[in-house]
């Protein structure tokens, strides 16, 4: 049956930014498919939510609470995952993030911060992860997490969207080092409903705008994003490798500026 091809039966995969919102959805959207799942962020009890989510499926999951920004710390995880089940064969790089600021105000630091936070650590993860990875008997999967701002305008991302751009042109350019053995895809994503977006959330002017903007006229959940992690970690995406997967509602165009003002 297609449907088999989306099961990662007895696989063994690292999320970050697990405690909440996307990663949340793909820890549980793995163990649901057939995983075990070493869940990675800076809060506990967040953590301790979702593990319950993914035991609750019957699969099992192991707690990392650290501050990811710290490349010893993020290196460490595969090696968590081998003691803890045995092997590796997926990783979710999702942890980033970067708060939108006008380009006057993003100081030279900012913007390092924001290539650290989402290149820097992603890069240490995966360095780490390919050997445990090679020892599995059929290679793995890595799917590194972009936004929709990495490669359209929008004011106030000169941090954010250059960092997210360079993660996805990481995705083809360790594709190609790593292949055939290990497949390398991202998902580019646009405005996805999570706690990060309370604010949009709350002001249904600004709701009503971004849905507007959208092609499809909805905000995405982190189900939507979830669904192409599974899709790219597992069998069914078996033919892909150096892909960027836009889940963004069909959005070409900015969709918020923040109400950043003019220069």
């Amino acid at each position: 049956m297609i449907l088999d091809r989306f099961r990662v039966t007895g696989q063994v995969a690292v999320v970050t930014g697990a405690g909440r919102g996307v990663g949340a959805a793909s820890a549980i959207a793995l163990a649901e498919a057939g995983a075990d799942v070493v869940l990675a962020a800076r809060t506990t009890d967040q953590l301790e939510k979702v593990a319950d989510q993914v035991r609750s499926t019957g699969r099992r999951a192991h707690i990392v609470a650290a501050d990811l920004s710290d490349l010893d710390r993020i290196a460490a995880l595969p090696e968590a995952a081998v003691e803890a089940f045995g092997r590796l064969d997926i990783v979710v790089n999702n942890v980033g993030g970067a708060m939108p600021t006008p380009l006057q105000q993003t100081s030279t630091r900012q913007l390092e911060d924001a290539f650290h936070f989402n290149v820097s650590t992603a890069h240490a993860l995966v360095r780490a992860a390919v050997p445990h990875i090679l020892d599995t008997a059929g290679g793995g999967a890595i799917v590194n997490v972009s936004s929709v701002v990495g490669r359209v305008g929008g004011r106030g991302y000169a941090a954010y969207g250059t960092a997210k751009a360079a993660v996805a042109h990481y995705t083809r350019l360790a594709a190609a080092d790593l292949s055939p053995r290990i497949r390398v895809n991202c998902v580019s994503l646009g405005s996805v409903l999570t706690s990060a977006l309370d604010v949009v959330a709350q002001n249904p002017e600004i709701k009503t705008a971004m849905e507007s903007a959208t092609p499809l006229h909805r905000i995405g959940d982190p189900e939507d994003a979830s669904a192409a992690v599974l899709y790219l970690c597992s069998p069914a995406g078996s033919y892909l490798t150096g892909k960027v997967l836009e889940v963004d509602g069909g959005l070409q165009t900015p969709n918020l500026d923040f109400g950043l003002p003019d220069l």
